[in-house]
């Protein structure tokens, strides 16, 4: 399913030295690289009315006392962004807890339709990939078929963004989750059939990522027409909830296909699982979704959205950690069909079994996310450190029960540097600028993979599992590291470690004893 951006959807703080975003909803001048309204200054706040947008309907920075900006109190003006001709947008919320922007019905919809398309998705998954192994016995060839199934979005992912910007995205999603529904039902009319064969599943594999190539950025995007920018955050930290949750029953009920009546009924319900979400799309109140910018056809509009994302720091580092991270951090299906095959001498059962703690894990990860009020990038650093020490002290356990007991806190801090990264990258972004910006997350996020999963497949298969996933923690860390130290130079703090009174405190402070302000 997909999500598109509204025109009411929160662009979060535009200071270049930002170390914290909140989708609080307050005044700010936009700052569209394709028009600028001169801001109307006042000593309590700043705003600006661009195409599209109501007037103060943007954060407010504000410095706090350790260096970080944060955004600011909300207006006590009714913010009228959504409205459409029959009166304004309902249901919008700005609070309510873990599960608040269920009570919105549309995304109530879109909700319910994709755990079900996720379970089927990830059934398919863990089925492709055992597949694959079995016809050929390689690690390399899943890391192909991974690298398949992610290779568009690395060559025209940014293409799909521009797409997304200038469609209707519920039209689209319409489109994308009917041909990713055909796609599995062909794998599975091949498998069931007896015919198939290792470069069938390439080829569906490609034609999935094709599609994938405008799914994504429109489902990213879409979220916040049917949320509005009060319950941004919230939703796509339930949306990832959403896919963990299925991750946890997908692999349990893929693994008993395979060893019961084969993996082509595994396929085939996945294809019908898509039923499901094309349902709630079809159900939705289109007067209730939130105004989004339609961007017209235009020349340029590719190297206008380059250059946004270029010129902002708050966007492009994290965007650059995801990349690495995406790239040879996220390739567990080569390494946990390695440990389950090889290092352990199990079957699917156990790779299934591997799949299920890693969701677990995220799950986890995403309730906590939805939970905190704000995406802080000093926790998206911390977490991607975190996550890369792990996969190197894990990927040397010499038991069965404590590689499978450290892939818990694995999954949750994978998941929790995923999540503060989009939430981040969406809320620091212009709405009319968000479909562009999103394909760019998600072309270097799983586009690096047909990149990764090759190359970290062929360190598995000539040096072991356990060489292949520590590369890939070590990468992992390394890149967390760099990113963290240029955000702190680029927002002009430096990390304090005080001992004093017997517990530890780290927190970033402004350099020279003056707070970090935008320049």
């Amino acid at each position: 399913m997909s999500t598109g951006s509204g025109a009411d959807s929160a662009p979060a703080p535009k200071s270049t030295h930002d170390l914290t975003t909140s989708d609080r909803a307050t005044s700010q001048p936009s700052r569209s690289p394709a028009s600028q309204s001169p801001p109307s200054q006042s000593p309590a706040s700043e705003s600006t009315t661009t195409e599209g947008a109501t007037q103060d309907g943007g954060p407010r920075d504000s410095c706090t006392s350790d260096g970080e900006i944060s955004g600011g109190e909300p207006s006590d003006r009714e913010i009228s962004d959504g409205e459409t001709p029959d009166g304004p947008a309902v249901e919008r919320t700005t609070g309510g807890g873990t599960f608040s922007s269920l009570k919105i019905r549309n995304y109530r919809l879109f909700a319910t339709g994709a755990v079900v398309s996720n379970i089927g998705t990830w059934m398919s998954r863990i089925t492709q990939d055992w597949l694959v192994l079995s016809l050929t016995g390689s690690s390399a060839a899943v890391g192909i078929t991974t690298a398949l199934q992610f290779l568009p979005m690395l060559l025209f992912g940014l293409y799909g963004g521009v797409i997304a910007d200038r469609y209707p995205k519920r039209q689209l999603l319409l489109f994308t989750q009917s041909a990713m529904g055909l796609c599995g039902l062909s794998l599975a009319v091949l498998t069931l059939s007896g015919h198939v064969q290792v470069w069938h599943v390439y080829l569906i594999a490609f034609l999935l990522g094709m599609v994938t190539v405008v799914d994504n950025p429109s489902r990213q995007s879409f979220v916040s027409e049917m949320v509005g920018p009060g319950q941004l955050r919230n939703a796509v930290s339930l949306n990832s909830a959403n896919f963990q949750s299925a991750r946890l029953i997908g692999p349990a009920v893929a693994g008993v296909l395979i060893t019961t009546v084969g993996s082509g009924w595994a396929f085939m319900l996945n294809g019908l699982s898509f039923i499901a979400p094309l349902t709630g799309l079809l159900l939705m109140r289109q007067h209730e979704l939130h105004k989004s910018v339609r961007v017209p056809r235009g020349k340029g509009q590719l190297r206008e959205g380059l250059r946004y994302v270029r010129g902002r720091p708050e966007l492009i580092w994290p965007i650059v950690l995801v990349g690495f991270i995406g790239t040879f951090g996220f390739n567990f299906p080569i390494w946990l069909t390695a440990y389950a095959h090889e290092v352990y001498d199990g079957g699917a059962g156990l790779y299934a079994f591997f799949n299920i703690l890693m969701a677990a894990g995220s799950l986890a990860g995403a309730l906590l996310a939805a939970r905190r009020g704000s995406s802080r990038l000093r926790l998206l650093v911390l977490a991607a450190m975190a996550f890369g020490v792990l996969e190197i002290v894990v990927s040397f356990s010499p038991w069965v029960w404590l590689f499978s007991l450290l892939l818990l806190p694995i999954g949750m801090l994978g998941l929790t540097t995923n999540i503060s990264a989009n939430t981040s990258v969406q809320m620091a972004s212009d709405p009319e600028m968000r479909g562009r910006v999103m394909s760019l997350y998600m072309m270097v996020f799983v586009g690096g993979t047909p990149i990764g999963g090759p190359l970290l497949g062929w360190v598995t298969d000539t040096y072991g599992a356990h060489v292949g996933f520590a590369t890939g923690g070590v990468v992992s860390l390394l890149a967390a590291a760099t990113v963290g130290l240029i955000l702190t130079r680029v927002a002009g703090v430096r990390l304090k470690v005080d001992l004093r009174g017997g517990r530890p405190h780290v927190a970033f402070v402004p350099r020279k004893e003056q707070l970090a302000t935008a320049a």
